[in-house]
């Protein structure tokens, strides 16, 4: 299974989120879960850094994958916070689409700081 997990600060800001595991959905190469989670992330996480220049700290897993992780740098302009927060939210609502149809392959949770 696939955990997408958000971190929040106390004013509901998405700081940092983490995803983990593999959908298991079906083989690899075929697996339509792990390929939609993997395309919004990658493309919100894209749009982030050329939309407002803002370069969120990535780390991923070696060869096997399973892990991708990606922290929102902190004292940003309030303008290119507000766009990367909308991003990102687009990114929840995306997975959430997603763990609607396929919720036993992959969990969206959001944590408060």
């Amino acid at each position: 299974m696939i955990r997408a997990g958000f971190n929040r600060s106390k004013d509901g800001y998405i700081r940092s989120f983490t995803l983990t595991g593999h959908a298991e959905f079906a083989e690899h190469g075929k697996d339509l879960v792990c390929a939609g989670a993997s395309a919004v992330v990658f493309g919100s996480v894209n749009a982030v850094a050329a939309l407002t220049g803002v370069e969120p700290d990535i780390e991923l897993a070696d060869e096997k994958g399973g892990y991708f992780s990606c922290r929102i740098p902190g004292n940003l302009e309030k303008e290119a916070s507000a766009q990367i927060q909308l991003l990102l939210e687009g990114l929840v609502v995306s997975l959430q689409t997603i763990e609607a149809d396929y919720g036993e392959y992959i969990q969206v949770i959001s944590h408060d700081e």
